[in-house]
């Protein structure tokens, strides 16, 4: 699919979604920023792809003295590390003020935050607005609906007392019950 053929554009604020969601805090926590990063990447990929996105997840520089910098990981998904002293926030509303100027046919573009300042500055530049738990639940759809209809179901759970028991326990009740000894 050509970029250009893309649903719409979609940002997400990615340490706005490492602190939002309970999965990436956890792996943030047990094994680190990097782990989560990779985390949120990975189910960018996935997603952007299956719902035709062309995604880019921001992250600030956190204090690391470098320029902005780019990397493809997809066809349909971009990271973007921010310069010294950007926020992920500054350069999402600057990316949506130049499309909304942009000429030609316009772009649906997408901003995933739960930041309220946030929502509401892009929103005034014609963005749609995701929160953090939105697109987690999106993503979380998306993929149960690719899995093949067997999978999608998880085991049934029989919550009778007789099914929690052992074979030799069930054959000692039986015998019981029909005055068996």
């Amino acid at each position: 699919m050509d970029r250009t053929d893309c649903v719409a554009q979609l940002f997400v604020d990615g340490y706005n979604m490492i602190g939002a969601w309970p999965g990436l805090m956890s792996t943030r926590q047990q094994d680190g920023f990097d782990a989560a990063r990779r985390e949120l990447i990975e189910l960018l990929a996935n997603y952007s792809a299956r719902k035709g996105l062309d995604t880019q997840v921001v992250f600030d520089a956190h204090g690391v003295r470098t320029p902005t910098a780019q990397e493809v990981i997809t066809h349909n998904l971009s990271v973007c590390y921010t310069a010294f002293g950007q926020t992920a926030d500054t350069y999402i509303e600057r990316v949506c003020a130049q499309l909304r100027h942009k000429p030609g046919k316009p772009q649906r573009v997408i901003v995933a935050t739960s930041d309220r300042a946030h929502q509401l500055t892009v929103v005034g530049y014609g963005a749609e607005w995701m929160s953090a738990r939105q697109l987690e639940q999106d993503i979380y759809y998306t993929h149960r609906q690719a899995q093949p209809r067997g999978q999608q179901r998880l085991p049934r759970v029989s919550r009778s007392l007789l099914s929690s028991m052992n074979d030799d326990v069930k054959e000692k009740l039986t015998k019981l019950r029909f005055g068996i000894h």
